[in-house]
């Protein structure tokens, strides 16, 4: 069966070849970048205004296009920079490197003009979100520190997953179903101080997309999105430091040439100091954070780069010298671009992630360290075969070290037993293949298929069970209950215990309409081989990543998508529309009472099931004036179900559909920014969400003196409405200021009327009155809060 896949997979790349014929034209490629600092520009657009046709830089800044011969009008732009205009003459292939400027100025020759964004009509593209560092920088956010994450909720279908809770949720999707990547690297955890910032120090970005659908076939492993983070390469020209003092935390990035435009480097840290402030009065209780960003950049010659890029972070808690937690991430990634001839891009990654959670609580003597390791290669390729014509494909292969938990015994005076819980292994490579075509003046499609693989290894001792059934259901409790072993079976190092193997096809259509506006569609099918085992609907560093066993099968997806996208007013307004389509299989459904922690047998609380969400997405985005900024809302409804195995049994909520955890009905976000002048800059953020979906009691009943609740289905009730209003300014003494020390001051008011946003709400018997009473727990009121920026 495998083999006849693989026919098909080889069959379908002789067919994408046999499409592109031999044509007499030469190809305009090079690189674009940033005039001040020889930064690559991501996304950078080339546009051929005799022929109304164009492209687009890569991840690396690389564009390269075919055309007939002739005299060309050549537009270049890039949002936030402007536009350059210059005439090419085409008689031979010509590599043409531009530098972009930010300043609104006349060069010469050159004509400069704003460029604003716009809608993408002709690309297939849909169901993707780009923010530009400058964008994110204006929002307002908590505790005053530029947040990438919380950036993206105010895109349409994602939401949080509550006050303070870290992760975020796409279409319905969980918080293990989304791709976070840095640099390529995984980041297993996104946030610190468990979710009150992110990870993701916003000076040294340089680029963030998400793909909440139509997902490319280079990526894969996860179901609802892919978050792509790039870092900066760092200023090859001059030498540059850049920071921020607030009142919770500060950062401090440099950067500079090692060789001018040749090589260059960047360092960036932050910390957090707000415990500092705690022991100065008197308080047993801390919580911190640190990270450090790195890279370094090295132009080897003409056609080839190497790139070294590295991240570390910590969070640690302590209270009162008794409960002591520290996690965090680690990943370093070794990347070569190589240009093998003006139509073939390459890139070659060396990957390396660790996610690390330990965990030593005095009162109890116990010592827990666990995590996941993954090593990771890859090798991407970009064939520009046309000017109608690119194509995409390469490999990757990842191995995983998972800890489930090492405990010791935290003293000489401890009763804990020293324990290992089993390590896993395994190994997930992948092919992929994409092209992206036009057939028409009004048609482009992409299509593509990615082969994934998934091998789970020893060494591990594998529970046996009857029926092959880890969980077994009591049919006169009508309850289920954890399966007892009926044996176990040994697998030596490298030894497959399962393996699994997924065609995951991609294909996306843009129709377009005319040069304002187009309708678009796509399916993609994707598969998750890793799962998050955790019982609250928002990551916590106490969870632990599995992976895929002969009782935990891969979940798989099927999502479609259509959409209409307009740009109208002299693209002063774009306008983004999407409905869609999800559906999941084997999604985890966890039993009544089921303990996650320390289980060295997860498999005997959890039950496959599914899950399904859809919904309507709306973006209606101003891009021009004194006032910009842009309204997102989503209609969506999401689910999940797990039906009984037989007739006898019952299934999780009776077999029923249930609103999941994630399912959020109304999502709405409001973003402005005004220019009130060179000097003055103000941004809001309104936030509105339905609450989260939860289960109350619907009841009680008395056992002597105790007073016991009942439950009605699963996730039947919601929270309150979750909503805030968060605004900011921001104070340039000295705008006209480009070179030498430049300084702002950023005021900013998060939940300005000081919503009390419900993080959970408890039911408890009042000790005094004896009533029953509902208690609303509330992380976040009003903070005001100040921060410095500089530059110089």
């Amino acid at each position: 069966m495998i083999l006849q896949k693989r026919g098909y997979f080889t069959v379908f790349l002789l067919l994408i070849f046999s499409t592109v014929l031999a044509q007499d034209k030469y190809t305009l490629s090079g690189t674009i970048s940033d005039d001040s600092s020889n930064e690559t520009l991501i996304g950078a657009s080339i546009y051929i205004k005799e022929l109304q046709k164009g492209t687009t830089t890569n991840e690396y800044g690389f564009y390269s296009i075919s055309l007939p011969a002739g005299t060309y009008t050549v537009q270049i732009s890039y949002v936030s920079f402007g536009t350059r205009e210059e005439t090419v003459v085409l008689n031979s292939n010509i590599r043409k490197n531009v530098k972009l400027t930010s300043e609104n100025k006349e060069l010469e020759e050159v004509v400069i003009s704003n460029n604003i964004k716009r809608a993408e009509i002709r690309k297939p593209e849909m169901s993707v979100n780009k923010l530009t560092v400058q964008e994110i920088k204006k929002m307002p956010v908590v505790m005053g520190e530029v947040d990438v994450l919380k950036s993206i909720l105010t895109l349409p279908g994602v939401t949080n997953a509550g006050e303070g809770a870290s992760g975020f949720n796409v279409r319905g999707g969980a918080a293990d179903q989304n791709l976070i990547l840095l640099d390529e690297a995984t980041i297993f955890n996104s946030s610190h101080l468990f979710g009150f910032f992110s990870v993701f120090n916003a000076d040294a970005i340089k680029d963030l997309k998400l793909y909440k659908g139509g997902i490319p076939a280079r990526y894969g492993g996860r179901l609802s999105s892919v978050l792509d983070i790039y870092q900066k390469e760092g200023n090859s020209k001059d030498f540059h430091m850049t920071g921020g003092i607030g009142l919770i935390s500060s950062r401090l990035l440099a950067e500079g040439p090692i060789v001018k435009d040749k090589a260059s480097f960047l360092v960036g840290g932050r910390a957090s100091y707000a415990h500092l402030f705690m022991k100065a009065a008197g308080e047993d209780n801390s919580a911190y954070f640190y990270d450090l960003n790195t890279k370094l950049s090295y132009k080897l010659g003409q056609n080839d780069n190497l790139y070294l890029s590295g991240y570390f972070g910590r969070d640690l808690l302590d209270i009162s010298d008794s409960f002591n937690n520290v996690y965090g991430n680690a990943v370093v990634n070794l990347r070569w671009n190589h240009l093998f001839s003006e139509k073939l891009f390459s890139n070659a990654s060396m990957i390396y992630s660790d996610y690390y959670y330990g965990l030593k609580l005095d009162f109890i003597g116990l010592d827990w360290d666990s995590g996941i390791k993954n090593y990771n290669f890859k090798y991407d390729l970009k064939h520009y075969l046309s000017d109608k014509f690119k194509l995409n494909y390469g490999l990757n292969a990842i191995y995983y070290d998972f800890n489930p938990g090492t405990i010791n015994p935290s003293d000489a005076t401890s009763d804990i037993n020293p324990e290992q819980l089993e390590k896993k292994h395994a190994f997930e490579p992948a092919l992929y293949i994409d092209a992206e075509q036009q057939l028409s003046e009004a048609i482009t499609v992409s299509y593509g298929v990615r082969y994934s693989m998934f091998y789970r290894l020893g060494s591990q001792n594998v529970n046996l069970y009857t029926n092959n059934q880890a969980v077994t259901f009591n049919n006169d409790l009508k309850i289920y209950e954890e399966a007892t072993p009926i044996g176990t079976k040994h697998y030596g190092s490298g030894d497959v215990i399962s393996d699994f193997n997924n065609f995951e096809p991609r294909v996306g259509i843009a129709y377009k309409l005319n040069d304002d506006q187009s309708v678009k569609a796509s399916y993609n099918r994707m598969a998750q081989y890793l799962h998050l085992i955790t019982n609250t609907s928002s990551p916590t560093p106490l969870d632990v990543w599995a992976p895929s066993d002969n009782y935990l099968k891969p979940q798989t997806l099927d999502q479609y998508a259509v959409g209409y996208f307009r740009n109208f007013k002299d693209d002063t307004y774009t306008l983004e529309t999407e409905v869609f389509y999800k559906k999941i299989k084997n999604k985890l459904d966890y039993i009544d009472g089921a303990n996650l922690i320390a289980n060295d047998a997860v498999e005997q609380v959890v039950l496959p099931g599914r899950a399904r969400s859809y919904g309507l997405e709306v973006m209606l985005r101003k891009n021009t004036g004194k006032l910009t900024g842009w309204i997102s809302y989503t209609l969506s409804r999401a689910e999940q179900q797990t039906e009984g195995r037989t007739a006898e049994e019952t299934g999780i909520n009776n077999g029923n559909w249930y609103r999941s955890g994630y399912d959020k009905t109304h999502n709405l976000s409001v973003t402005g920014n005004y220019e009130l002048s060179p000097k003055w800059a103000f941004g809001a953020i309104f936030a509105l969400q339905s609450g989260q979906a939860v289960t109350y009691p619907n009841g009680y009943y008395q056992y002597g003196d105790i007073t016991i609740p009942s439950f009605g289905g699963r996730n039947e009730d919601r929270n309150p409405a979750y909503h805030h209003l968060d605004v900011s300014a921001t104070y340039t003494p000295k705008p006209e200021k480009k070179q030498g020390w430049q300084g702002e001051w950023v005021f900013s008011i998060y939940n300005l009327y000081n919503r009390m946003n419900a993080a959970s709400i408890t039911f408890r018997q009042n000790q005094d009155t004896g009533n029953n009473e509902a208690v609303r727990l509330s992380i976040f009121g009003i903070i005001p809060s100040v921060t410095y920026n500089f530059k110089f």
